[in-house]
């Protein structure tokens, strides 16, 4: 696995491991789940983008945004490798970063999830 540090502090981009879950029966839930099971410093580099983002003085921050700066950086840190994050998990982890960081809170719009 392949592990680049990033100029942004703490924001480390690893290669991403894609889970052998059957889409076609499981959850977003349980899709989530083992992605970020074998992914787990996808969280950390969201959190990495954020805590940047927030210390150069902006008040919120969208989760989109952080998803595509992420594939961004993973895209120029890979030269090219292709980094698929699926858009169904951006809730899930808006929700993680701000059970993790309740401080940020207030940063971030919340939305109730459609589906389980």
């Amino acid at each position: 696995m392949a592990t680049i540090q990033d100029e942004i502090p703490g924001l480390v981009i690893q290669t991403v491991r894609h889970p052998e879950i059957r889409t076609a029966t499981a959850t977003i839930q349980q899709q989530f789940e083992e992605f970020h099971r074998l992914n787990p410093w996808v969280l950390k580099a969201l959190e990495s983008l954020t805590a940047d983002y927030l210390a150069r003085g902006a008040r919120r921050v969208g989760i989109g945004m952080l998803f595509e700066v992420l594939r961004w950086r993973y895209t120029t840190a890979t030269e090219g490798d292709e980094f698929r994050l699926n858009n169904n998990f951006r809730s899930r982890y808006v929700r993680l970063i701000v059970e993790r960081h309740p401080q940020w809170q207030s940063a971030f719009e919340v939305r109730s999830l459609r589906t389980d």
